[in-house]
């Protein structure tokens, strides 16, 4: 049986209602930066695999005593050219070997990187999120794995002036500087006195969010946060440290789930990270299933959608089953909560190939607290719980008046600033210092803190109906998702100021019937109608009144556009926007003539 540290919450009620949750787990040692984890394990164990990526058939592998070795070349690369706080590094492409070496660097010796979503580089219609990346940035140095890929991006205009460095040259447009040349480093810079000066407050890297209200913000993170975070984490679950961790993991390294916590974790704890350069889309997921074949995992980290597709591909292929659960000592999921169904499939599965179930956890943080600031570490008994604050982290509940709270949180994995931005920060935090999140939060026994609390959506996303009834559009749009799933790629929920619910989705391309006809930006077909009439129907069954009743849908033929903000860098949807670009056909979704409109 794998252990685990059970919750232990202090609650304090005050009199202006809020409440405070502090956990009593005490904190173990903190590393002073990243450096040390990378120190210390090429020490103990040179010859262990840190992290590879596909070549071919195989793997590349990068072992811990030569990623030491390869992090202080490049440090002193980056050093030779008069890089430091205030010249970061901007790195457009995706998880790689490279990429991982390249940002540890700049941890080693203070120059800041970020890691920008590949799309921003890749889709033409993204590159507006690039520019202002660059311009806020002003970066002293670009990294993209492939110049033929990457080469419209590094030659836009903002990038002039800057240098550029590539792995592959094979196809290159524009002039770049080979990796290979950064992996020579440079004698003549004294890189220890550097190192040694790296402290807790030293930038390690700045993070952009995803934008979903406003253009993404830059997040400055210290070697403290880094640190921190990983040392909570250590403190609520002893199976890091019981046998090194080991991944196969897709989740990007610009997003904080993948780069911060996933890949800190496995440097951290002297671990294994294979890349795992599939996704759980319908194009990518083929790969993530070879790879799983090949490598499996002592950790699974996924997103819901992820985890059912795998349950899926599990029902018919016993090899897969014990592949991916066999050696599993932790299933841990995040971004939202995993249905019931797929959580009871992942245990019953695990208990048929190892014998007992795996510890399912899940949590709750963001870019600003690096990221994670509450999480389960102990076993709970069905999905949608997010846990309990970790060690040094207080969350201030906010009550309102339908039971849930606005969540609020502080401690030494929290930012302390948005990067060159002195408004955003003001308005991030309130007159006592907690970071503003906008996310709300239940508990799940209010009698019982340790049972810990669920998401409840995001309030910036909730509406009342003409009634005066609240509408949780988050957790309406999760539903509804779950009802959709063969039609919708994404859905977005209206209602604001109407009598009733509506959605309205985008669709997979590959569930368009032959017969649609596409008029007016909406698609118009009898069995697509039908499926999403039946959707509703199936939706209404589990709604509790009108407040969760969905009752008209519009399908539309145009995908959210990432150029336009509909889409964040994670790949998620922006409904605010959405809805303010395409009001047109919120208003025809309220027309009860329109031909259009499928109504429950």
């Amino acid at each position: 049986m794998v252990t685990y540290v059970p919750h232990d919450v202090v609650r304090e009620d005050r009199r202006d209602g809020s409440i405070l949750l502090r956990s009593r787990v005490p904190l173990g040692p903190v590393a002073r930066n990243t450096g040390e984890w990378l120190h210390r394990w090429a020490e103990e164990a040179p010859d262990r695999v840190f992290l590879a990526e596909r070549s071919g058939d195989g793997w590349r592998e990068l072992r811990y005593g030569e990623l030491l070795q390869q992090v202080r070349a490049v440090s002193q690369s980056l050093l030779a050219r008069g890089l430091g706080a205030e010249t970061p590094v901007m790195i457009i492409s995706g998880n790689s070997i490279d990429h991982a070496v390249l940002a540890l660097a700049g941890q080693y010796v203070g120059v800041p990187t970020v890691a920008l979503a590949e799309q921003y580089a890749l889709v033409r219609d993204a590159h507006p999120r690039l520019i202002h990346a660059v311009e806020t940035v002003r970066p002293a140095m670009i990294y993209a794995a492939d110049a033929a890929a990457y080469g419209p991006a590094l030659a836009l205009d903002c990038m002039e002036g800057i240098e550029k460095v590539i792995s592959s040259a094979e196809g290159a447009t524009v002039a770049a500087t080979p990796w290979s040349r950064l992996l020579m480093g440079d004698g003549g810079t004294n890189l220890d006195a550097v190192y040694a000066g790296i402290s807790p407050e030293t930038i390690a890297k700045i993070i952009f969010t995803s934008g979903s209200t406003a253009n993404p913000k830059g997040v400055v993170t210290t070697h403290r946060m880094l640190c921190v975070n990983q040392a909570q984490m250590l403190a609520c679950m002893p199976l890091l440290a019981s046998r090194p961790p080991r991944i196969v993991d897709w989740l990007p390294w610009n997003h904080v789930f993948g780069g911060s916590h996933n890949l800190n974790l496995m440097l951290s704890n002297g671990g294994s990270l294979y890349i795992d350069e599939g996704k759980p889309t319908r194009s990518g997921f083929a790969a993530s299933v070879r790879n799983i074949r090949e490598q499996g995992g002592t950790i699974a980290f996924n997103v819901p959608i992820g985890f059912a597709q795998m349950v899926a591909a599990m029902r018919d292929d016993e090899a897969l089953k014990r592949a991916y659960l066999g050696d599993c000592d932790l299933i841990f999921y995040a971004a939202a909560s995993v249905p019931a169904d797929v959580w009871a499939a992942l245990a019953g599965f695990a208990k048929e190939v190892r014998g007992e179930v795996p510890l399912m956890f899940s949590g709750w943080g963001m870019s600003e607290t690096s990221p994670a600031a509450l999480q389960t570490h102990q076993p709970v008994k069905r999905p949608g719980n997010i846990g309990v604050p970790l060690p040094m982290v207080t969350a201030k509940l906010l009550p309102d008046e339908d039971g849930r709270y606005e969540l609020r949180v502080a401690g030494p994995n929290i930012l302390d600033a948005y990067y060159h931005d002195p408004e955003k920060t003001r308005e991030a935090f309130d007159d006592e210092g907690y970071l503003i999140t906008g996310d709300a939060v239940r508990f799940i026994d209010a009698s019982a803190p340790n049972a810990g609390l669920g998401f409840d959506g995001r309030i910036s996303e909730d509406f009342k109906l003409q009634t005066g009834t609240w509408v949780r559009a988050t957790n309406v749009r999760l539903d509804a998702l779950r009802h959709f799933s063969d039609i919708a790629m994404d859905v977005v929920i209206t209602g604001h100021d109407r009598n009733e619910i509506g959605v309205l989705i985008f669709p997979h391309a590959n569930a368009l019937p032959p017969d649609s006809d596409a008029a007016g930006g909406l698609l118009i077909s009898a069995d697509l109608a039908a499926a999403v009439r039946d959707g509703l129907r199936r939706a209404a069954e589990h709604a509790t009144g009108s407040s969760t009743r969905i009752t008209r849908a519009l399908i539309l033929t145009a995908p959210p556009s990432m150029s336009d903000g509909e889409l964040t860098a994670k790949g998620s949807i922006n409904a605010r926007k959405v809805l303010t670009l395409r009001k047109q056909f919120v208003e025809r979704l309220y027309d009860n003539d329109d031909p259009a409109i499928i109504r429950l």
